[in-house]
């Protein structure tokens, strides 16, 4: 059905059938207590009528000893509009009364013996009828006495009670769902409003936001995906760059492969020295390239949630010894110290090769901007709930205005930090984004702790159990 697809149609009937059950069941409570209000008062009636009539008839047996006589004279005497008065033996026999209803006597009698007063209602092709039976004792005689109402006026009152409701509830019900489909039209057009305009925006049009139209709950809504729309936008933003970036890393060596065999192949004949040559700058540009798209690799493995880190017991001061190892080559060939001071025994959980790989990138960028001459020193000590591991250089330091993008991929700072002809990790701007991303997957912190010329510090926090990746 083409309501149930719609979410106003499906609020207006749920509204109109909650709307509906509570005044049903207020209609059936409040009739079923005007009826027994209305029967209530009828039986009053008799009650007071037989009362009336019983202490007529104690008068006239003073005057009249005998009791049919007495019985006869006070029928005669006490009459009531509509009301019937009947004595009858306890076998159902009319003795005497004002009126004779249609009535099996006999019947009503056998199912309603008279122990004490009663009062029912009896059905007739006339209509209701409203009986109160009570013991009438004259002298050594137990008579019958009953008072008949009819109920036509107490049905034509419930009739029209029942009328009523037949006709204002559905009425009630119609106003209701009327106007609750149109306030749900009205509620939910600045949520069409928001379906239109975001089904005109596309990957070229992510600039573009959603009616903020209201304060309430659908302005929040609307508010809550246009912050959607900003993080999607600067996502799509941060991917074009990185595209861009990439491209940009990887056709540099690409055109220094492609240029260097085209000029190594332009002559039919070389010596081997200059083929050597040639096959050198090719390693070196492969190496670089290789590099590149090993770092892209992981950064998009890491993107993905994919498991990237092997968790093992290890000594966090082992693999600092080892990778400092590895990097005084370079540090020798710039013509730059590289000194472990302070160090400590750090066990933890975590990977090696990743751990080493983000303090070879800390080197690798202290050891190229660091001038001749000055010492790189690099130190490990225990801090608050973990170990704090610091990489210091005596550079010319990071812009204050370049801190922030530090760790941004692809960024790379070529105003205040000379690069270096060579590099451990590439120099294409991913290593400090990487590392950071290795540091995450460790539940550890890197930043730069200080930046001024003479003195830049990177700081990295592991916690003692490692592993949070």
């Amino acid at each position: 059905m083409p309501w149930r697809r719609s979410v106003r149609g499906r609020l207006t009937a749920w509204y109109t059938l909650w709307l509906t059950v509570p005044l049903a069941a207020l209609a059936l409570l409040s009739y079923g207590i005007f009826a027994g209000a209305l029967v209530a008062r009828t039986d009053g009636f008799l009650a007071d009528a037989l009362t009336v009539f019983q202490n007529e008839l104690m008068v006239e047996r003073r005057v009249h000893p005998d009791p049919a006589e007495a019985l006869a004279t006070t029928v005669r005497e006490v009459r009531f509009q509509d009301l019937a008065i009947v004595i009858l033996t306890p076998q159902g026999k009319v003795v005497a009364g004002s009126g004779r209803p249609p009535l099996d006597w006999l019947a009503v009698l056998g199912a309603h013996p008279i122990p004490e007063p009663r009062a029912f209602t009896v059905e007739t092709a006339e209509g209701g009828l409203r009986l109160r039976l009570q013991p009438l004792p004259l002298g050594d005689e137990l008579f019958v006495l009953a008072g008949v109402y009819p109920l036509q006026e107490v049905e034509a009152t419930l009739r029209r009670i029942r009328t009523l409701f037949f006709l204002l509830i559905p009425l009630m019900v119609s106003l209701a769902a009327v106007g609750g489909w149109f306030l749900a039209r009205r509620s939910f057009r600045p949520v069409q409003a928001m379906a239109a305009r975001a089904a005109e925006i596309s990957a070229r049009t992510l600039h573009e936001r959603l009616p903020v139209e209201s304060d309430d709950e659908l302005g929040d809504l609307a508010r809550v995906l246009n912050g959607l729309l900003d993080r999607l936008e600067e996502a799509f933003q941060r991917q074009r760059r990185f595209v861009a970036d990439a491209s940009h890393e990887l056709r540099s060596p690409a055109a220094v492969l492609r240029s260097e065999a085209e000029v190594t192949l332009s002559q039919p004949h070389r010596s081997e020295e200059e083929y050597r040559e040639a096959l050198g700058v090719i390693r070196e540009a492969a190496r670089r390239l290789g590099k590149v798209v090993d770092d892209l690799f992981l950064l998009a493995r890491m993107d993905e949630g994919h498991p990237v880190m092997m968790a093992e017991a290890l000594y966090l001061d082992d693999v600092v010894r080892e990778t400092a190892r590895a990097a005084r080559p370079l540090a020798e060939e710039r013509g730059v110290g590289l000194e472990v001071k302070e160090i400590v025994e750090a066990p933890l959980k975590g990977d090696a090769d990743l751990l080493s790989r983000l303090l070879m990138n800390l080197l690798d960028n202290a050891v190229r901007y660091a001038p001749p001459g000055t010492t790189v020193e690099v130190s490990l000590r225990e801090g608050e709930g973990g170990y704090e591991l610091e990489v210091v250089d005596a550079g010319p330091g990071i812009p204050q205005e370049a801190q922030g993008q530090l760790f941004q991929r692809f960024f790379r700072v070529e105003k205040g930090r000379t690069r270096a002809v060579r590099s451990l990790t590439g120099g294409a701007g991913l290593g400090l984004a990487i590392g950071r991303r290795i540091a995450e997957m460790h539940g550890g912190v890197l930043h730069l702790a200080e930046s001024r010329p003479g003195r830049t510090v990177f700081r990295l926090w592991l916690p003692e159990e490692g592993d949070r990746g």
